[in-house]
């Protein structure tokens, strides 16, 4: 695959599907950490005389124009950052965004509104995408991929932008590939790979290919309930689907065929609620009150995966221990943070949720091997999955 520089840029219109869908408090962006992660390239394109022109996607508006995942605020953000003006057009194909493109000067910068915004973004008809790709190729010359977060997604401006047009991989996108295949080719062992947060169904299917891969899997957050009710336990008021249950049950069988452990929280805290001011308490995970939900695991739980994590030489971590937004439900995801700053092996944090857990804690980037800009991306690369967005890249 190419890279940027790669690319003979100068004088050139350049389109960068960057990811910056990041969490907005009404105007306020609450973490700008996805912005930052654009500069790099940003900055290298710009420097050598490119004209560059960013588009990436906010929230999922559905299809149609909303002012509440308007990328406004992401182009005064980016700006400030840059240190310097980038124009933000009000429509991503529309004459708005055409005459911004034609009136960029070499080392200009313009952001395109929310792609989401058009409904053809998102299509699963091969047909209305590469209509839409059609339109946003037009008045550029060449396309730089920099959301890894979105490359596992079969969108217009992911897959079938890039088999329109000369294209490259970003600095970030090619640091992603290089550390994801650390997990995927000569693992140095243990292999530890800890799961949690609340999108169960989503990370379930992980598991069986993860199952032939880590040596322990340690699961924590809403993912332990249908394994903790798959081996007979009473999990009260937890998050759990009925059907995630005998799902569960089958990898522990698989697990246990193969010779790789599970590890389950020993304790949990747990209330009535997630809420700030529930009264919470620390029980067994065998003693779990029918009217209470686990929110955390429990200091137990923390010091077990704390002391396997240390002793990995390869850790992979997606989703938060509990409620981690919460205080009083942070410590288990604290621990395992911990844990991963303080390992002497390669250690990655699955970006996501997990990235926003570590940031919002203290953590940066730095203090571990790798932090991913995409969870679900990198779930899916590390499965051995081919993502859309990098297949479009590869030379023919």
């Amino acid at each position: 695959m190419k890279t940027i520089d790669d690319l003979a840029v100068a004088g050139r219109h350049v389109l960068v599907r960057a990811d910056l869908n990041v969490p907005l408090d009404g105007d306020r962006i609450a973490d700008d950490s996805r912005i930052k992660a654009s500069l790099p390239t940003l900055t290298a394109l710009t420097a050598r005389g490119a004209k560059v022109v960013v588009c990436a996607h906010l929230g999922r508006p559905g299809g149609r124009p909303d002012s509440r995942y308007s990328l406004a605020p992401v182009a005064a953000r980016l700006g400030e950052l840059l240190d310097r003006q980038v124009e933000f057009a009000a429509d991503i194909v529309g004459p708005a965004a055409y005459a911004a493109i034609a009136a960029l000067r070499p080392g200009g910068l313009v952001m395109l509104e929310n792609l989401r915004f058009n409904p053809y973004e998102t299509s699963t008809d091969d047909m209305c995408r590469g209509f839409f790709a059609d339109r946003l190729v037009s008045p550029v010359d060449f396309y730089v991929a920099d959301g890894f977060g979105a490359m596992h997604r079969k969108h217009a401006s992911v897959y079938d932008v890039p088999m329109r047009l000369s294209s490259a991989a970003s600095y970030s996108v090619q640091a992603e590939v290089t550390a994801l295949s650390r997990l995927t080719g000569d693992i140095r062992r243990p292999y530890v790979v800890v799961l949690g947060g609340a999108k169960v169904t989503d990370k379930l299917g992980v598991i069986g290919s993860l199952i032939t891969a880590a040596d322990r899997i340690l699961i924590g957050g809403a993912m332990a309930f249908p394994f903790l009710a798959a081996r007979g336990l009473k999990v009260g008021t937890s998050r759990l689907a009925e059907s995630q249950v005998d799902v569960a049950a089958g990898y522990l069988a698989q697990a246990a065929q193969a010779g790789t452990e599970i590890v389950l929280p020993s304790d949990l805290i747990v209330a009535a609620g997630p809420a700030a001011d529930s009264p919470h308490e620390v029980v067994a995970a065998d003693a779990i009150p029918v009217d209470r939900m686990g929110l955390d695991i429990g200091p137990e739980s923390a010091r077990t995966f704390a002391a396997i994590i240390a002793a990995a030489k390869t850790v992979f971590w997606n989703g938060p221990m509990g409620v981690s937004e919460l205080p009083a439900y942070a410590d288990g995801t604290r621990a395992v943070a911990r844990a991963l700053a303080a390992s002497k092996g390669f250690t990655v944090v699955g970006g996501g949720d997990t990235g926003a857990a570590v940031n919002a804690l203290g953590y940066s980037g730095s203090a571990f091997g790798h932090v991913c800009s995409g969870g679900g991306a990198a779930l899916e690369f590390i499965q051995g999955r081919t993502l859309p967005g990098l297949a479009a890249l590869e030379e023919p």
